[in-house]
């Protein structure tokens, strides 16, 4: 790209996640907004009004707003059942994209996606921002040195005593998953990418609505037909066991740590709510000298000698990658052949729970 040339980007969906898209395309000197769309009659516009942006162009169809406006890449923040469609019909008129979490509803919707980025040869990244965080990137640096050996077993840990969002994410029709999909996919995420994601073979699950369907609990129990709670045993190649658990309502603090297992070392994240988040949150485990070391992994933040510490914005990090990616032409920051994956044990947890049963996955050709 030329240098002095702003990058032209384009907002499809408004809504809430939208904002925290247009906060950082605001800040950057070499980006403009140049349109945005939305389903909703009006809601592009006002979104546009509300930052200042009264003569760049709103939209109620991604189509409509490709053919009228020269994008160079594109935010995709629509429901989970429309990123599929958005992402491609933007890949297939040459846009780059970043599309929210998670990646589609469907595991042959993400395949899709994937083939047109390959096609287009243009970039698709999907909004793990996550990846981003200091101490999140130390964990995978551990784990990727090899310190832990050959790693067996994964757990993922966490999730809300209460916690259902609302809105269009307890809506099946616009959602898709409910839980799984809004907090589910980000535990993958963390699990798995330092490993490399080994493919998944496997898996049986189970997932309920307990906490949803209760008036008791959720105000709006009639409408709500989504998982706020899933479990599932994953097998996957290289002799991998990974154990996925996640909640956004139940009657405890955590569904436990998160953990690493391998044959030289283990690494555990502690999931219990720690608002001052000690230095002990993060352990590293391994034997010396036939000695066992159990040791804290200490939250330092990047240090400039003139600066001092440097915190991280993740949400930045995440823009501001996609933005540097597509004035390189690449690579990805988030590559959508890592997350499919993530998007095939989502797609094999639902299929799993609405059948009863283990079900097998197999990862479509590209």
């Amino acid at each position: 790209m030329d240098e002095h040339k702003k990058l032209r980007i384009g907002i499809v969906g408004t809504g809430g996640i939208a904002h925290a898209h247009m906060a950082p395309y605001r800040t950057y000197g070499d980006v403009e907004i140049v349109g945005a769309c939305d389903s909703v009659p009006g809601k592009a516009r006002a979104f546009l009004d509300k930052y200042g942006l009264t003569d760049t162009p709103a939209f109620e169809d991604v189509r409509m707003m490709i053919s009228h406006v020269a994008m160079d890449g594109a935010s995709v923040c629509t429901y989970n059942t429309t990123h599929a469609d958005c992402a491609i019909a933007l890949l297939e008129a040459g846009v780059h994209v970043l599309c929210e979490k998670p990646m589609s509803f469907t595991l042959p919707e993400a395949a899709d996606m994937v083939r047109a980025s390959r096609k287009a040869g243009k970039i698709l990244t999907i909004g793990f921002q996550p990846r981003f965080d200091y101490m999140r990137k130390k964990v995978d640096a551990i784990i990727e040195s090899g310190a832990l050996g050959k790693v067996y077993y994964v757990q993922s840990g966490g999730g809300r005593r209460r916690g259902i969002p609302g809105g269009t994410f307890v809506n099946k029709e616009k959602a898709g998953f409910g839980c799984l999909g809004d907090i589910g996919c980000y535990s993958i995420d963390e699990c798995l990418h330092a490993i490399h994601y080994p493919k998944p073979l496997t898996v049986s699950a189970i997932a309920t609505d307990y906490f949803g369907r209760n008036p008791k609990y959720w105000p709006e129990a009639d409408s709500f037909d989504v998982d706020d709670f899933s479990v599932a045993l994953v097998r996957m190649e290289g002799d991998v066991t990974f154990l996925f658990k996640q909640s956004w309502a139940m009657h405890v603090d955590t569904l436990g740590d998160t953990l690493w297992l391998g044959t030289e070392g283990a690494i555990k994240v502690c999931n219990a709510v720690d608002e001052h988040n000690k230095p002990s949150r993060v352990m590293f485990y391994t034997d010396v000298n036939g000695s066992h070391i159990d040791a804290a992994v200490l939250p330092t933040l990047p240090f400039d000698p003139a600066m001092g510490e440097m915190p991280v914005d993740m949400w930045d990090a995440k823009m501001r990658s996609f933005v540097d990616a597509v004035i390189a032409n690449g690579p990805a920051p988030v590559p959508c052949e890592e997350i499919l994956y993530n998007q095939a044990i989502c797609d094999g947890i639902y299929r799993s729970s609405q059948l009863g049963k283990e079900v097998e996955i197999v990862i479509p050709n590209l």
